[in-house]
């Protein structure tokens, strides 16, 4: 039977608006939390969150184990993690915001933008003149910064005695502190995972905007994607609920804060000048969510738009094809502020090529895949990132529930 033109018309629109299916296997997704839990039982973690999304719908979402073991706070899905190194790619959508607005461009010197970084030298390490320092052989740009090819060094300069004197130095102080260092090799030449690169890229969108870092962010970031609890510095009312973070040892967890921050997690922040571009924010599953799904609509989320689909574009291509790496493990090169998996290996053996994504130093993790329309959150709090295994396993569970 043949419907009339009209009724196939009406049809035809609702069937192509009509949303996909998620097509996700649910007994497979219910597997993924009781695994968890036995990486809780055994002392590998204190507790974790876990998310997963497909085709904008949350299909896995909860939470076990504890947010603090001593003042035994459950683990919850509202709980607010150091995100760590996932904070680089709000960096770097921020700084494509203001290269569509024209108001800075990727391939330009930072110098244009930081005078600082005029007649920067680089180190020599091979040749009559090893340990020397030389001049360079061209600028470094905005695009070497976010794609971790700029040749800064990592580990602080001798200049920042300590953790705690970086958090009291506002951005601008901090940046010319490291204008004043050499470069480890010739920008454009090597890849070498760089903080202190992104930090530069931070207060660039400084210069360019004419607001703070982290005011520029939460006006043109987190407030359109209704990011609520995602922050920079904490405040009275949200520090009961960011986890702790814990290091392991003779099987059993201890708080690692006093040694790795300085204090008390939930406080370290409070009164600093410092907004930390490359590790600063705070977050939770949800949030990110919201973050990663405007990602994968292309730049928009809601009535927003943050970017234009040719910026994640850019932002997601590899730039580090062919260049020698330091330290960087197999399967994945990198983009502009964000890790692209080119050929599943590791903890990203569950992932598929073109899925990109961060991760932070206390374990925390988030991936997103534009070709099954898949997202996927993984929160724990641990000092030395936790292990390989439960990324992997997470990981591979999440990706055996596509059924297609």
């Amino acid at each position: 039977m043949f419907l009339p033109l009209r009724h196939s018309v009406v049809f035809l629109l609702w069937f192509a608006a009509a949303p996909l299916p998620a097509q996700m296997d649910p007994a497979q997704v219910d597997r993924i939390k009781p695994r968890m839990q036995q990486f809780v039982d055994s002392h590998v973690v204190a507790g974790v969150v876990t998310l997963v999304a497909r085709r904008g719908k949350i299909v896995e979402f909860d939470a076990a184990g504890m947010a603090d073991i001593e003042a035994r706070q459950p683990m919850r899905k509202d709980t607010i993690f150091q995100i760590m190194s996932m904070t680089k790619p709000f960096t770097a959508v921020a700084i494509m915001t203001l290269a569509e607005e024209g108001k800075l461009a990727l391939r330009e010197p930072i110098a244009t933008y930081l005078p600082e970084f005029q007649g920067q030298r680089v180190a020599t390490t091979a040749g009559p003149d090893a340990g020397r320092l030389g001049t360079l052989a061209r600028p470094i740009t905005i695009r070497d910064l976010m794609s971790h090819t700029s040749g800064m060094f990592d580990a602080p300069p001798a200049e920042i005695k300590d953790y705690m004197q970086q958090m009291n130095l506002p951005l601008a102080d901090l940046v010319r502190v490291f204008a004043r260092q050499p470069l480890l090799f010739q920008p454009g030449t090597q890849w070498s995972y760089s903080s202190p690169g992104i930090d530069i890229l931070g207060r660039i969108v400084e210069v360019c905007s004419g607001e703070s870092y982290e005011a520029f962010v939460a006006r043109r970031i987190l407030q359109p994607l209704g990011m609520k609890d995602s922050f920079f510095y904490p405040d009275a009312a949200r520090v009961g609920r960011i986890a702790m973070v814990y290091e392991g040892g003779s099987g059993k967890l201890v708080p690692a804060s006093a040694k790795i921050l300085g204090g008390d997690p939930a406080r370290h922040r409070q009164g600093a000048k410092y907004p930390a571009p490359a590790w600063g924010l705070h977050s939770t599953a949800e949030d990110l969510f919201h973050f990663y799904q405007m990602l994968l609509n292309g730049g928009a989320y809601g009535n927003h738009r943050l970017l234009s689909p040719f910026s994640i574009h850019l932002m997601t291509e590899v730039y580090t094809a062919g260049l020698s790496s330091a330290g960087w493990m197999g399967g994945s090169g990198y983009g502009l502020g964000w890790e692209v998996v080119t050929e599943p290996y590791g903890e990203l053996t569950g992932s598929w090529a073109g899925t990109y994504g961060h991760g932070g130093a206390f374990g925390t993790q988030g991936w997103i895949d534009p070709k099954h329309d898949l997202i996927r959150i993984m929160l724990i709090q641990r000092s030395d990132g936790g292990t390989d295994t439960l990324r992997n396993v997470f990981m591979t569970m999440s990706a055996a529930a596509v059924t297609n």
